[in-house]
């Protein structure tokens, strides 16, 4: 909806149990300022009495959890629904006079910032129950996947501390893998896989169906390099199975979350569009289609789509002595994150971004500013798959 189809900005400061709502008019003419309830009677009655002025929109600072409930009250009355980030209404509070920091001001500084500044404002995103259910299932993959980063950090420092080599020998994902965990888990430790000998470890490893034969080969290599024993090996070889064992944990929640992703959207018509593209995966793919609202014909173009995501670069220029383009620092974080880890998997597995990426490279560009303009690049190709609802198509070289 364009600014000239509202009558009514409606600006609301959202809280747990109470927000405050502020309400202008086309002139900047106060219609409603007051605090109101967490409630959906209340906020019905305040929408009832403003669509009598016209046609209302409804802006909130936080369109997830407290903000919700507003969100949806609109919606289900067809009042037009949006937000403002959080780094846009702090840029417009500093506009208005004063500093005071206050819910009453908040209200106004966000219904101004609608009614004066609406390009400040973003989609609050369709009442889809799919997308809806998709946010709070990779939310929560998202927490996951900081804790388990926490622990094997932690996994790390342990092997660290005690043992260098044998840390070494887990370079990369090598610590993550299930046959890895399952011997950290059993063994504790290189102490206590010393002791057992490899022998043993190896026919262990071959009645659970682990196949580890380089990775434990690599570690007694690793435990032979070493001939002390750093103080607290003992204590740290009682915590690393605990720790062993909560990765493997999550990693199979994670797992059974994908899964469940997956049956979300099965009959998604655009899941299968983005997976048949090289480097995206059902999560990817569910947080591309979280970052775009779950309709890419909201945007223009294909450079909209990136500038929006943050992966476009961002012209300097002032006069005659600066000019020249610089990394995006905004855009939206799950959707630039998306396209970037996409990339990067492209460019270790894809024949041709493996191509493009090199030729990045030769070009001095470092490895993150390689993978982010062969990411650019792809958002070109998503843009379109997802316009035409195509699965991908390899690029047809020239003679």
């Amino acid at each position: 909806m364009s600014p000239d189809d509202i009558d009514v900005w409606v600006g609301l400061d959202v809280g747990k149990s109470a927000h405050h709502a502020c309400a202008l008019d086309r002139d900047g003419n106060t219609l409603y300022d007051r605090p109101l309830k967490q409630d959906e009677n209340a906020i019905r009655t305040m929408l009832e009495r403003l669509c009598e002025h016209g046609r209302v929109l409804l802006v909130v600072d936080q369109p997830n959890t407290i903000g919700s409930l507003p969100l949806t009250v609109a919606r289900s009355m067809g009042v037009a629904a949006a937000y403002l980030p959080g780094t846009a209404m702090r840029r417009t509070a500093q506009l208005p006079p004063g500093t005071a920091k206050t819910d009453q001001r908040d209200a106004h500084v966000i219904a101004w910032a609608a009614l004066r500044l609406p390009e400040s404002l973003r989609d609050a995103g369709p009442d889809d129950e799919t997308l809806a259910a998709l946010k709070l299932l990779a939310g929560h993959d998202e927490d996951l996947a900081h804790e388990s980063t926490r622990h094997i950090n932690r996994l790390r420092s342990l092997l660290l501390q005690t043992h260098p080599a044998f840390e070494r020998a887990l370079k990369g994902d090598r610590i993550t893998r299930d046959a890895t965990l399952a011997l950290l888990e059993h063994y504790g430790g290189p102490a206590g896989m010393e002791k057992a000998g490899i022998d043993q470890v190896r026919a262990w490893a071959k009645d659970n169906k682990l196949r580890a034969g380089t990775i434990i080969d690599d570690m007694f290599k690793a435990i032979g390099q070493q001939t002390v024993t750093v103080s607290g090996t003992l204590t740290a070889e009682t915590i690393i199975p605990s720790i062993a064992h909560d990765i493997k944990t999550i990693k199979d929640r994670r797992r059974d979350l994908a899964a469940q992703v997956e049956r979300l959207l099965e009959d998604h018509p655009l899941l299968r569009v983005l997976t048949s593209m090289p480097g995206v995966g059902v999560r990817t793919a569910s947080n591309i289609l979280l970052g775009i609202g779950g309709d890419v014909t909201r945007f223009k173009s294909a450079a909209h789509l990136a500038a929006y995501a943050g992966i476009a670069p961002v012209t300097s220029q002032s006069g005659t002595s600066i000019k020249g383009e610089r990394p995006a620092r905004g855009g939206n974080k799950r959707l630039k994150n998306a396209l970037w880890q996409s990339a990067f998997v492209a460019s270790t597995k894809h024949p041709s971004s493996i191509a493009y990426y090199k030729r990045k490279r030769e070009q001095g560009k470092h490895h993150n500013a390689a993978v982010i303009c062969l990411a650019r690049r792809r958002c070109d190709v998503i843009y379109s798959m997802l316009k035409n609802g195509t699965l991908y198509q390899e690029p047809t070289l020239a003679a």
